[in-house]
C-alpha cells in the first residue's frame, strides 16, 4: 500500500510517499481501508519535534489520526464490526508511528463509529478530531445550555466552525470572531459575525451588552485578552490553544477519545445539526501541499487527503 511517512522531524518538506506492506492484524483489531483523511495542526505540532521529550516517535512516522473508510477484516476477538462497514475513527497510539495519511491502517474497536450517512468521506473524515475538541469544550467544558450566549474565537477554523454549530444545536446564540474575508461563512453557520481587531469588544458588546456567557478561544494569538471586557459575571471560559493563562479561570482543553461523543457527532450530523466544511482535498501523494496550506492559517474548515476520486 502507499503512505506518506517523514524519517526525521521537520516540516512539509520532510513528507515523502513510499510503498509500505499492508498492516499486520491482532485478534483484536480492524483492518480499515482509508478514503480520506484529515490534516489537523497537531500534525505539524508532532511533526517539528516539539513534543518530543512527552512522546515518542518511532520513525519512520505515518502522520495522521483521522480517518473515514472502510472495514475490510475484523479480527478473530473483534466484535461490533465487519467488512463493508463504513467508519469514521479517531486512531491515535501512545508512540508516533503509524497514521491515517495512507490507505489503510490497523485500528483498535474502541477508535472507531460509523460513519455519518449524509456526509461524504472528507466530510466524514473531518469529523472525529475537531469534533471531539468542539463537543467535549461546548458540553463538557463549559457546559452550555439554551439561552447562552457563547463567543466562539476563531469560528471559521477546523474546530471553530464546529464548535459553532454545536453551540446552536444546544439552544445557544453565537457569536463567532474571524477575519473580514471570512464573515460570511461565519454568518452561513448560524452565529453573528464579528471582526478580530481592536473594534472587537465594542462589537460584541453591541451584540450582548450585558456580557457573554462563555467563550471559546481556537485561535490563541492572544484572542482571550479582551475577555474581560466581553464577560458575562460569572461567565466559563475555555481554551484549546493552551492560552488559557491569559485569563483567569479559564479552562484547558485537551482532547480525548471518547466513544459516546464521537458517536453524539454522528448523530447530530444526522440530524442535520452538524457538517463538516471542506476547504480543499488532496490526493494522498500531494500531502505536503496540502500540510503548507494548513501551515498557512487562512482555511475555513477542514484540509483533506482522499484516496481514489471519490470524496
Amino acid at each position: 500500500m502507499r503512505a506518506v511517512q517523514y524519517q526525521s522531524f521537520g516540516g512539509p518538506e520532510v513528507l515523502e510517499v513510499v510503498d509500505v506492506p499492508d498492516p499486520k492484524m491482532f485478534a483484536d483489531l480492524v483492518l480499515v481501508r482509508i478514503e480520506a483523511a484529515a490534516l489537523n495542526p497537531a500534525d505539524l505540532g508532532f511533526q517539528s519535534g516539539a513534543p518530543d521529550p512527552l512522546v515518542d516517535s518511532l520513525f519512520p512516522v505515518t502522520p495522521g489520526w483521522d480517518l473515514a473508510g472502510v472495514v475490510e477484516q475484523v479480527g478473530a476477538a473483534t466484535t461490533g464490526f465487519r467488512p463493508g462497514d463504513e467508519v469514521i475513527g479517531f486512531v491515535r497510539d501512545k508512540a508516533m508511528h503509524y497514521g491515517t495519511y495512507a490507505q489503510k491502517i490497523s485500528a483498535e474497536p474502541r477508535q472507531l463509529v460509523r460513519k455519518p450517512r449524509n456526509l461524504n468521506w472528507a466530510q466524514a473524515a473531518g469529523l472525529p478530531l475537531a469534533g471531539l475538541t468542539a463537543y467535549q469544550a461546548i458540553v463538557h467544558s463549559l457546559e452550555v445550555t439554551a439561552g447562552d450566549i457563547v463567543l466562539v474565537h476563531g469560528a471559521a477554523g477546523g474546530v471553530g466552525h464546529l464548535a459553532v454549530q454545536i453551540a446552536l444545536s444546544r439552544g445557544a446564540r453565537v457569536i463567532g470572531t474571524g477575519s473580514e474575508a471570512s464573515q460570511a461563512f461565519i454568518e452561513s453557520l448560524g452565529a453573528t459575525p464579528v471582526r478580530y481587531g481592536d473594534e472587537l469588544v465594542e462589537q460584541v458588546r453591541k451584540i450582548a451588552p450585558d456580557g457573554v456567557d462563555a467563550v471559546l478561544d481556537t485561535a490563541g494569538r492572544g484572542s482571550l485578552a479582551p475577555t474581560s471586557a466581553i464577560a458575562a459575571l460569572g461567565a466559563r471560559v475555555a481554551s484549546i490553544t493552551r492560552s488559557a493563562a491569559e485569563y483567569a479561570g479559564a479552562i484547558d482543553v485537551y482532547l480525548h477519545l471518547d466513544g459516546d461523543d464521537l458517536t453524539r457527532l454522528v448523530e447530530l450530523a444526522e440530524e442535520g445539526k452538524l457538517t463538516v466544511h471542506v476547504d480543499r482535498t488532496f490526493p494522498l501523494d500531494q500531502a505536503a501541499q496540502a500540510q503548507r496550506l494548513l501551515a498557512g492559517g487562512h482555511t475555513r474548515g477542514k484540509i483533506i487527503l482522499v484516496n481514489g476520486t471519490e470524496v
